[in-house]
């Protein structure tokens, strides 16, 4: 017998094993991803064939015990390499692993190669050729702390590559995998299958290939053994002709039914059954699966199933009531029948409000996910109610606090002309999010949570809000958007974080104003300076007005309105001066008495010849831009920042100076000295949305004796 290791993804193993069993191979070992074996050869070629499961067979050439300074090269030279090839074979050298003496993979895989090559050199005065592309053989090196493994690629190119899926989905599970959920989910052959999610339909495909008793290898062109020196092509030969004869009938009561609500999607799928040779077994519907209206077979069956689940938590609000209006439909048409489902998201089946029977750990690519058996017995389905599923009852508390609030800022928003403004925020502390309200939208910012509280329990307070929001709101779920507020550095809190382009106009006042609510963490508009902007307004009239660290230049919007005879707008960012110059158009404010500059602020500030009568200044908290020579932070350089507003104030001028530090704690001796008067205008300066959080901002009024 030879040994072999086969291949496959974490979860997998167990199946993978059985089915090495199945085809007459003795299991050694299982390990991560890993199943050793011993085999005849004919066992070996059969794996290759028919494994439904393994995603590469390697033969194991041999094992070498190793210490942590152990030497690749002396260790790879106990091997005859000569014996494992011909010298006119081309090869090449994986190598996997970590070693303390072995920098990296590839100069490991190099050692190896240099082996090779020095005993060819030894024996026949000549080497054989590398070849990285197509080798005639290609072997591999997995390095590991107590020993040194090395095997030879037996199965070539993964084994989960059948030949058939020409066309994927955008999110396809790996041929292998989907073979391990379909025996996962206890389907049988006499059953009817259905896949409500069915994307590229390889759910469906391997599931026929297993009821036909098709080798998923027949059309493979090569394996990798066929360049071995050790093949026997006459047994290859019989080992293709049994399989090619193994076809066996499907029972009629064995029914293939894939449904998707993209038909370019099903024409894919088509294709793809078309060239698995099983598209006379499946039927494709065109359907939406949170509309079910009645069950594909009059007989119970399985329906497994591969779901959206995402991979952001931002995407989970649009998800939500995907899986719960998927459910109901089951609950209603799909009785004794059984649920199997995948997924990265294990929260988003609460949303299904079942019972599980089982769940299996696998991963899918580099995501971990739950596959879940749920048994739609009579006592299952008898829950229909289209309320959300909770997690924690109090968060219900969160639900009567947020209508609370609505009720009392929706009227007041409306005689203030406001379409945006914050409907709660963390006004109960386990629920620490604020809820923003944008004309019909709504974003959900997640605080990051303080050290002592479980991550765990606040991701599921988090779901109980974005199951609750919309529905509290009367809005559908993709309106509702979610972000993640961590604390933030620099100008990471202006980072993007998708690119969709989607902007919307708001009211304020009387001003209007483009936000963008999915494509950054903040939105384009800070809602807790919505005041201080409509005092800005009244008080520009004829003013030169100057707004530093302007960001999309609302204030200098308002300035404009309010009859400014001049707005200078300043930022570091090209992106959001473009922003400001759209929000100006936006007002039919055009001219040449409004100036944008992109600059460092404080560079600026040294060369500035002009005076203003009206300063306008929100810095960051912090600041370590690459634009900047040094870092920016609030509390260390605010001193700094408003001696050199000092050079550009007129006679009588007036600086608004405000920042979102918490905190903060104004020089006001410092500055008393240099001459200046401060007023603390804070608590006037917030909105009445605003006023439940005190510490939001801080605001201050400047003067000069000297201006």
């Amino acid at each position: 017998m030879l040994e072999f290791w086969a291949l496959t993804s974490k979860g997998v193993e167990e199946l993978l094993a059985d089915e090495v069993r199945q085809w007459g191979g003795e299991i050694i070992k299982l390990g991560i991803g890993v199943v050793r074996f011993n085999a005849e050869l004919k066992s070996a070629y059969q794996l290759c064939l028919w494994s439904r499961l393994a995603t590469r067979i390697l033969r194991h050439l041999s094992s070498q015990p190793v210490t942590a300074d152990a030497d690749l090269y002396q260790v790879a030279s106990h091997l005859n390499w000569p014996s494992q090839m011909r010298l006119n074979q081309s090869f090449a050298v994986e190598c996997v692993g970590k070693h303390p003496t072995i920098d990296n993979t590839q100069y490991g895989a190099q050692r190896v190669k240099d082996v090779i090559v020095d005993q060819f050199r030894q024996q026949y005065e000549k080497r054989p050729d590398v070849d990285r592309a197509d080798p005639d053989l290609r072997f591999q090196v997995r390095l590991e702390k107590q020993f040194f493994h090395f095997l030879q690629d037996f199965s070539g190119p993964s084994l989960h590559q059948r030949g058939y899926r020409k066309e994927q989905g955008q999110a396809p599970l790996k041929e292998h995998l989907a073979a391990a959920l379909i025996k996962r989910s206890g389907w049988n052959f006499d059953q009817p299958l259905y896949d409500p999610f069915c994307g590229s339909g390889t759910l469906l495909i391997e599931a026929v290939l297993m009821a036909r008793h098709m080798a998923p290898g027949l059309k493979r062109i090569e394996f990798a053994f066929e360049r071995w020196p050790g093949h026997q092509e006459t047994l290859w030969q019989q080992v293709r002709a049994e399989a090619f004869g193994a076809r066996k009938a499907i029972a009629d009561a064995c029914l293939f039914i894939g449904s998707d609500n993209d038909e370019r999607t099903l024409q894919k799928a088509r294709k793809n059954a078309e060239t698995a040779g099983v598209a006379d077994f499946i039927e494709f519907r065109l359907a939406d699966a949170t509309q079910l209206t009645e069950a594909v077979a009059g007989q119970p069956g399985v329906v497994l199933t591969n779901p959206p689940y995402g991979e952001r938590l931002s995407e989970m609000p649009a998800l939500i009531p995907v899986y719960a209006d998927f459910a109901l439909g089951l609950k209603k048409f799909y009785q004794s029948w059984r649920l199997a489902i995948i997924t990265s998201s294990p929260d988003l089946l609460r949303a299904l409000k079942l019972s599980r029977t089982k769940t299996y750990k696998f991963s899918n690519g580099p995501l971990d996910c739950d596959f879940t058996l749920f048994d739609l017995t009579e006592k299952q389905v008898q829950s229909s109610s289209s309320a959300p599923a909770l997690f924690f009852a109090e968060s219900e508390s969160f639900a009567n606090r947020l209508k609370k609030n609505l009720k009392q800022l929706e009227k007041w928003a409306k005689r203030e002309g406001l379409s945006c403004y914050r409907l709660y925020d963390a006004d109960i502390p386990e629920y620490n999010v604020a809820v923003d309200w944008y004309d019909g939208e709504v974003v959900v910012h997640e605080y990051a949570a303080p050290a002592n509280v479980d991550e765990q329990i606040a991701q599921k307070r988090l779901f109980d809000v974005v199951n609750l929001t919309p529905r509290i709101l009367e809005i559908p779920s993709d309106k509702l958007i979610l972000k993640v507020r961590e604390k933030q550095k620099g100008k990471d809190q202006y980072q993007a974080l998708n690119r969709t382009g989607q902007h919307k106009v708001v009211n304020e006042y009387n001003a209007k104003f483009y936000v963008n609510l999915r494509d950054y963490l903040d939105t384009g508009l800070f809602l807790d300076h919505r005041t201080t902007r409509l005092s800005i307004q009244r008080q520009s009239a004829g003013k030169r007005v100057l707004n530093l660290f302007a960001y999309t230049g609302s204030a200098s919007v308002h300035a404009a309105l309010g009859g400014a005879k001049t707005v200078t707008t300043v930022d570091m960012s090209n992106t959001y001066l473009d922003w400001a110059k759209r929000n100006f158009e936006l007002n039919d404010l055009t001219g040449k008495q409004y100036q944008f500059v992109q600059d460092n602020v404080l560079d600026w500030l040294k060369s500035c010849k002009n005076q203003f009568d009206l300063v306008f200044v929100d810095p960051p908290t912090f600041s370590n831009s690459k634009r900047m020579e040094d870092t920016w932070d609030v509390q260390r350089d605010h001193l700094k920042l408003l001696t050199l507003i000092g050079r550009v104030l007129a006679p009588g001028a007036k600086v608004i100076f405000s920042n979102n530090k918490r905190r903060f704690k104004l020089d006001s001796e410092a500055l008393q000295q240099a001459g200046w008067s401060c007023k603390d205008i804070s608590a006037a300066s917030l909105p009445e949305d605003f006023k439940r959080n005190p510490n939001i901002h801080v605001c201050f009024e400047l003067t000069r004796a000297d201006a």
